[in-house]
C-alpha cells in the first residue's frame, strides 16, 4: 500500500526546498557581485596608481646619463643636517627650492643677501634648502658655456665631497667672472682653494654631468622657472623681494 503523506508536511518540505534553493541562488549572486566589486576596486586602484606614477614623471625620470645620486627628478639637490651637507634632507621640514645660474649677476646678488640664511635653515633643520644649478644663460650667446661648466663642477663636488658643496657654490658666486667666464682649470683652482681635492677638481673638464644639467634646466622650465634667481616654497614659485635681508628665511618658516 502507498504510504499516507500529510499534505501540510509535504507543503512544508516543498517550501523549505524552494527556500534553500533560493538561498543558494542568492549566495551565488552575492558572491558573484562581491567578486565583481573586488575586481572593479582593484582595477581602480591600479589605474589610480598608474595615474599617480605618471603625474610624478619628469624629463629626468628616464634620463640614462650620469646624474647626481642625491638629486630629485626635478633637478634639485637638497642640503641639510649639521653643516648643510649636500644630499642630506631634514625630515618633515618645509622645502625651499632655489633656481640659480652661476653666471647670472642677479644670482650673485641673491647669494650675497641670502647665503647665510639658506645655510642656517638647512643646518638647523628648519627647512630643506634645495638647489637647482641651471644653465639658463648658456642660451643667450655665452659661447664659453660657463654656466654649464660651473654647474657641472658643482655637481662633481656634490657627488664626491658633499660637505664642501655649499662652500664651493658660495665661492663661485663671490668670484663670478665677466661674460667670458672661467676655464675649467680656473674653476678647479677655485674649488681647490676651498678644500676640494685636486683629484676631484681635475675631473671637472670631463663634463660628466653637463647633459644632466641641460635636462634639469628644461625640467625647471616645465616646473615654472622663467628666470634666475627663482625660489619655490613647497613646490610653488613665488615672487617676493629676495633683496630684503631675512625675507627668504621668514617666508620659509612661516
Amino acid at each position: 500500500m502507498a504510504k499516507n503523506t500529510n499534505p501540510r508536511e509535504a507543503a512544508r518540505r516543498e517550501a523549505e526546498r524552494i527556500a534553500a534553493k533560493q538561498a543558494a541562488s542568492d549566495n551565488r549572486t552575492r558572491n558573484i557581485l562581491i567578486g565583481v566589486i573586488v575586481v572593479v576596486i582593484l582595477a581602480l586602484v591600479g589605474v589610480g596608481y598608474m595615474l599617480v606614477k605618471e603625474s610624478q614623471r619628469t624629463l629626468l625620470s628616464e634620463f640614462e646619463g650620469p646624474a647626481p645620486a642625491s638629486s630629485d627628478l626635478h633637478g634639485g639637490i637638497p642640503f641639510g643636517g649639521e653643516g648643510a651637507v649636500a644630499g642630506v634632507e631634514n625630515e618633515g621640514a618645509p622645502k625651499v627650492d632655489i633656481y640659480a645660474d652661476f653666471h647670472c649677476p642677479a644670482c650673485k646678488g641673491f647669494d650675497e643677501v641670502n647665503a647665510e640664511d639658506i645655510r642656517d635653515l638647512a643646518s638647523s633643520g628648519e627647512a630643506n634648502s634645495v638647489y637647482h644649478p641651471v644653465n639658463i644663460l648658456d642660451r643667450s650667446g655665452d659661447l664659453t658655456g660657463y654656466s654649464t661648466r660651473a654647474a657641472n663642477a658643482f655637481v662633481e663636488v656634490v657627488e664626491h665631497q658633499p660637505e664642501l658643496a655649499l662652500t664651493f657654490m658660495e665661492e663661485l658666486f663671490a668670484l663670478q667672472p665677466g661674460p667670458e667666464g672661467y676655464t675649467d682649470e680656473q674653476i678647479a683652482e677655485i674649488a681647490v682653494s676651498v678644500g676640494v681635492s685636486e683629484e676631484v677638481a681635475a675631473g671637472f673638464s670631463e663634463g660628466t654631468y653637463a647633459e644632466w644639467v641641460q635636462v634639469a634646466r628644461e625640467q625647471a622650465a616645465r616646473d615654472g622657472m622663467r628666470a634666475t634667481p627663482s625660489v619655490a616654497f613647497d613646490g610653488e614659485i613665488e615672487d617676493f623681494d629676495w633683496r630684503v635681508p631675512g625675507a627668504l628665511a621668514e617666508r620659509a618658516t612661516s
